[in-house]
């Protein structure tokens, strides 16, 4: 049975007390403020500050006083119970009564993952509440839960990545072991959970690593976000890499969780010899070489090297990418939108769409728009489909429009439904946005809380405004204004789902769809999956029809989608019809005829 992670980091309970440490590497004295008393830590080298305090329990409170003024939180915090600024908690990790010591994790391959966010996911925001909505997921055909990030965040309301402290389980949302309940009762329906994780910023409230250890961050690298976290640095970066790739086991180890989303690794700038990323999954599966554990990044630069497969097609460093390509085709085609990234992909939005299914990645070094025509991304046609996470929508598509419109608010629901057979029944591990099953009404809106800082709510504020200038729905003043406040409790609360909405039309009958289709993945599409990969292929037999064939070992699978203009007569399709557009007719020679926005996926076995 997993237990507690040990780590160099942190507060760790063990037979002889409790040991304290905490890397400081710039910091003048250093004294450990507990329970209201202190203890002045020597450095013991390298900038490393360390005390075993004897006889101490889980629950106690401590924090780190820093050159005898400011107090700050263990940055490698288990629990904050009194938010980011507050003592943090000695956490028991091995008190819990795990249950699932027979669960054995599941294949990629079977995956089929429920992105959401806690916090807005149920009215009550909690993982409890989560937990009481699992048996609904695993009924509607979802074979994993993805949280949004969880780190700690200042405030009591924020989407996940303004964490600042990457150990501890925000306390909006409950326990830690509320967290690990959740686990629990999902490996107990046969459901894995994934987490989503930020290595490459901190929020802009509440990290006071800048306080008492400056090399952390480093001026030879820029970010969005300013100075780039030092993960190739001469003296720190091994301590960085550590701090972050123990953050990985830890929530491997004491959290059970299945596996986890990397954000944005184009933002993690590593000069090493060796990337981070590189040592980041070998770590990790170093540490649990006979546990699935499913290694997924967010990558613009769409780099293949992560993704490669080893002669068994194992995964050798991480299982797969975000397929945001594929993502950009469907939309421009259900939307006709073609601004900001959309506009690489808006010559050709059929075209990219199928080398996207067929492929992986629709831009594979050709130039790129977008980069001032540099070329992006590598050859991934080698690759099997399950290297490839894709979505009609997520938490980002979806809460950085001004108006969070999901995409049923934008497209006609006979061309989602064509949309939404392509991405549960192609071969790729397919990721529904919470609600998205039902189309619900509810948007997602991008939400913050920093109060009491008032000045930067007000930057937040105008920036967001300032994002969408360059918008003709928000060009002057008074259209800005129309764009919710994202730091008011009402733009948070007007993002919560109403699961009521599934018993009601329409969203009953796209729920039923929804779930059809995913019990048809499971019997048809996943077995494929399972044997081993041959290559993908398409055609554009028309600018509006796009034509794949996805060849293994045990057969192939072949959509064929029209997405306007006439209708088209594929030809003869060898194998058997699994699924097509109820507008889908035959002519008098048992041809089929798709009309416009129909399609049909035809699966022969060999």
């Amino acid at each position: 049975m997993r237990r507690a992670h040990s780590m160099p980091f942190g507060a760790e309970i063990g037979p002889e007390g409790v040991r304290f440490a905490l890397w400081a590497p710039t910091a003048k004295s250093v004294a450990l403020v507990l329970d209201g008393k202190e203890h002045p830590l020597e450095d013991q080298g390298e900038g490393w500050r360390r005390l075993t305090v004897p006889g101490l329990r889980a629950g106690a409170r401590y924090g780190y006083r820093i050159d005898g003024d400011l107090v700050v939180p263990d940055p490698a915090s288990r629990f904050q119970p009194e938010d980011v600024s507050g003592l943090s908690a000695v956490v028991d990790p091995a008190a819990f009564p795990w249950t699932d010591g027979s669960w054995a994790g599941r294949p990629f391959e079977e995956a089929v993952i429920y992105e959401c966010h806690v916090g807005t996911a149920t009215p009550e925001g909690t993982y409890a509440a989560l937990g009481d909505k699992l048996e609904a997921l695993r009924d509607l055909g979802v074979t994993a839960v993805e949280l949004l990030p969880l780190a700690d965040f200042k405030g009591t309301r924020n989407w996940g990545y303004d964490g600042v402290l990457p150990y501890a389980p925000d306390s909006a949302y409950g326990t830690p072991d509320d967290l690990r309940r959740l686990v629990d009762r999902a490996h107990a329906l046969g459901l894995m959970v994934f987490l989503d994780v930020v290595y490459n910023h901190f929020g802009p409230a509440g990290n006071y690593l800048h306080a008492y250890a400056k090399t952390f961050f480093t001026e030879r690298h820029q970010t969005p976000w300013g100075a780039g976290i030092n993960f190739d640095g001469k003296t720190s970066g091994q301590v960085v890499r550590d701090y972050f790739v123990h953050n990985s086991l830890y929530w491997l180890d004491e959290f059970h969780i299945d596996g986890l989303r990397f954000d944005a690794v184009h933002a993690i700038l590593d000069d090493s010899e060796k990337h981070f990323l590189a040592e980041l999954a070998e770590r990790i599966r170093a540490a649990h070489p006979d546990r699935p554990i499913h290694l997924m990044l967010e990558n613009e630069a769409n780099q293949a090297r992560w993704l490669e497969r080893d002669g068994t097609g194992q995964p050798v460093l991480h299982s797969a990418q975000w397929a945001d390509d594929t993502h950009h085709g469907w939309h421009i085609l259900l939307t006709g939108e073609d601004s900001g990234y959309y506009e690489s992909f808006s010559d050709k939005p059929a075209a990219h769409l199928a080398r996207g299914l067929a492929e992986g990645f629709a831009y594979q070094g050709e130039p790129f728009k977008t980069l001032d025509n540099h070329p992006r991304g590598e050859a991934s046609g080698h690759l099997p489909p399950s290297a490839f996470v894709t979505f009609l929508q997520n938490h980002d598509q979806v809460g950085n429009r001004a108006l969070g419109e999901r995409l049923s608010h934008l497209a006609e629901p006979e061309k989602l439904a064509l949309a939404r057979a392509g991405l549960l029944l192609s071969p790729q591990i397919p990721m529904l946005w919470m609600g998205e099953e039902w189309s619900a009404s509810t948007p997602f809106l991008f939400f913050v809380d920093f109060a009491p800082d008032e000045e930067l709510n007000k930057a937040v504020r105008d920036g967001r405004r300032r994002e969408f200038k360059s918008f003709a729905a928000f060009a002057d003043e008074e259209k800005a204004k129309t764009i919710p406040d994202p730091t008011a409790e009402a733009t948070f609360r007007r993002s919560i789902l109403d699961w009521a909405e599934r018993e009601l039309s329409p969203h009953r009958e796209v729920l039923a769809d929804t779930t059809a289709l995913l019990h048809l993945r499971q019997r048809e599409v996943v077995p494929l999956t399972k044997t081993a990969w041959q290559g993908g292929a398409y055609a554009l037999p028309r600018p509006d029809v796009v034509d794949v064939t996805w060849s293994f070992a045990g057969g192939t699978l072949r959509f064929v989608g029209v997405f306007g203009g006439d209708a088209y007569a594929p030809g003869p399709l060898p194998g058997r019809v699994i699924w097509r557009s109820p507008s889908v007719s035959q002519d008098e020679n048992g041809s089929l005829v798709l009309p416009a926005w129909s399609g049909v996926f035809v699966k022969e076995v060999r």
